[in-house]
């Protein structure tokens, strides 16, 4: 089974950024001038997301690289971090004595409105899961909250009988709700924050933010719905 709930992974927990850690300041770097007094400040620049998003694909590839791989997006979030993730496990498979066949496809979990998890999970889109019969499955994730809205989803696809399934979440949050799964792959652990940008949205907005940033009160209040 994908993650686990009762050890770490072999990756460990990523890259820790603790809770006492003050970011930077926006003022360090450019983003679109339409957020200017939404945000509180950068949590994670894009070039160092840029870079730990390959390492992730070298430690992908070293364990599973040997298989054909069925990639399943986890949209709208994680759209940025699976084409980065995909476009580097090819580089690796190109330049290596055995091609790597990956088929990507697209499912969309409801689980927030505005900064509040609904505690419901709604599956849209995406081809029949019965499809993952006998794959090699990698999930991509945007962020792990709880946990409880990804073991919802593996259960989903494990009734269909997948050969693996692997789990890799570019932010996985310390939360007092957590319920203790832990993706395989992870890229930053993150205090409990509500953060924006690469991809990562409030209600479709911030999306065009390369940085993670923590968007404010005013920024919230702002594009409320």
């Amino acid at each position: 089974m994908a993650g686990s709930s009762e050890e770490a992974p072999d990756y460990g927990r990523g890259v820790v950024i603790t809770d006492d850690w003050p970011g930077y300041d926006l003022n360090l770097f450019t983003y679109p001038q339409h957020y200017y007094g939404d945000l509180e400040y950068v949590l994670i620049p894009h070039g160092i997301v840029v870079d730990r998003t390959e390492r992730l694909a070298k430690d992908i590839m070293k364990d599973i690289g040997n298989c054909d791989i069925m990639v399943l997006c986890v949209l709208k979030g994680g759209y940025k971090f699976c084409a980065d993730l995909v476009e580097h496990l090819k580089n690796i498979s190109r330049n290596s004595d055995r091609f790597i066949s990956m088929k990507v496809d697209f499912i969309r979990l409801k689980s927030y409105r505005n900064d509040q998890s609904m505690g419901e999970m709604q599956i849209i889109g995406g081809n029949d899961l019965s499809t993952l019969a006998g794959k090699n499955v990698l999930i991509v994730e945007d962020v792990v909250g709880t946990g409880r809205t990804m073991k919802a989803l593996l259960s989903s696809i494990e009734k269909y009988k997948p050969n693996m399934i692997k789990v890799a979440s570019l932010l996985v949050k310390r939360t007092p709700r957590s319920d203790g799964f832990r993706p395989d792959y992870v890229g930053f652990e993150i205090p409990n924050l509500f953060v924006v940008g690469y991809a990562l949205d409030y209600n479709e907005y911030f999306r065009d933010l390369n940085h993670i940033c923590v968007i404010n009160e005013h920024g919230k209040e702002k594009y409320r719905v």
